[in-house]
């Protein structure tokens, strides 16, 4: 008698039928989760071309929040320290003695930095006084010993460099004029604020319209809305630069936010839209707990609308306070 052909188990299924199946997994956790199946699966994945994994939000309580759909990881913190922003997938650390620190929350990699003044810190600080930026070679595992710095501004625009003693240093400082284009605003005037962001080379700077919610307070509240967003892109051809407008992103999306702004390749294997802002709930001070959600979204700069960061199955994870400030932070694919 002829015998029946065994069918092939789950380990044996084909390396590139794995891959459609991860390039359909734009969340981190879920290419975790698959790779964990068996050995071979772990093998498979890891030769895999894959987009990058969607980012995560950092909450004020020290865990994360995937998007879009919503799940909350918690990872090894620091508990005497204050996320105070990132860079790719590093977190910046504010301890309390005003020591300083970087951490991958993905590899676990720890590194000290320099003592800051600690009055900088000082969350009693008006949302609107300073604004804090990391500057670290990208990636910056593959340059462990290299420059990082913390910076602490109020303005400006200026490129870091290294002259021929392998010594950081200010290569240039430019001066952009504003933009010249106003959105037609309603009265009473309500706040604006600014991110600059690289995108494929070049320099975008994000206008963020936000309405005030006067009948709670007489400053941001949880009622305060954003409205509109404007971008414009740096054009170096004149002196001093000029912004010119620009409604379209270049198959890009941008997550932007106080302490940390980026581009994120969009098309269907990220699941990202293009042409699209996304955006949190940044404007506070850090010592007024506010929930990151309360004004979050995705911002469609084509239509000018508005849709929610989480996808309509996603629940809206309880708001627990904390002094931590939101945050973006892209991790990469370890598999």
């Amino acid at each position: 008698m002829m015998k029946e052909p065994r069918s092939s188990s789950w380990p044996d299924l084909l390396p590139e039928l794995l891959g459609l199946v991860l390039t359909r997994l734009p969340s981190l956790a879920d290419r975790v989760r698959l790779s964990a199946v068996c050995r071979p699966w772990r093998s498979n994945a890891q030769l895999q071309l894959l987009p990058p994994p969607l980012p995560w939000l950092t909450l004020l309580d020290g865990t994360f929040l995937s998007t879009p759909d919503g799940k909350i990881i918690r990872m090894l913190g620091s508990d005497d320290a204050c996320c105070c922003g990132s860079v790719d997938d590093w977190l910046f650390f504010v301890h309390r003695n005003g020591g300083c620190s970087l951490m991958n929350p993905f590899s676990k990699a720890t590194r000290d930095l320099p003592k800051l003044d600690i009055e900088w810190f000082n969350p009693s600080f008006r949302y609107d006084s300073y604004f804090t930026k990391l500057a670290v070679p990208s990636p910056m595992q593959s340059s462990p010993g290299s420059f990082v710095a913390a910076l602490i501004l109020d303005g400006g625009v200026f490129e870091i460099n290294y002259g021929l003693d392998s010594e950081p240093m200010i290569s240039s400082v430019k001066c952009i004029t504003r933009p010249t284009k106003r959105l037609s605003l309603p009265r009473p005037l309500p706040m604006q604020m600014s991110y600059l962001v690289e995108c494929c080379g070049r320099l975008l700077m994000v206008i963020r319209t936000v309405e005030w919610d006067f009948a709670l307070s007489d400053g941001p509240s949880q009622g305060d809305r954003t409205v509109a967003f404007e971008v414009f892109e740096a054009d170096w051809s004149t002196k001093p630069g000029q912004w010119r407008c620009v409604s379209k992103l270049g198959g890009q999306a941008l997550f932007v936010g106080k302490h940390c702004s980026k581009s994120f390749p969009a098309g269907g294997c990220t699941g990202i839209q293009e042409d699209c802002i996304h955006f949190m709930h940044d404007y506070c001070p850090a010592g007024l707990a506010v929930d990151p959600l309360c004004d979050s979204g995705v911002y469609n700069i084509r239509n000018g609308i508005i849709t929610p960061l989480l996808s309509e199955t996603a629940i809206s994870p309880q708001h627990t306070g904390g002094q931590g400030c939101p945050t973006w932070i892209f991790p990469r694919d370890a598999m």
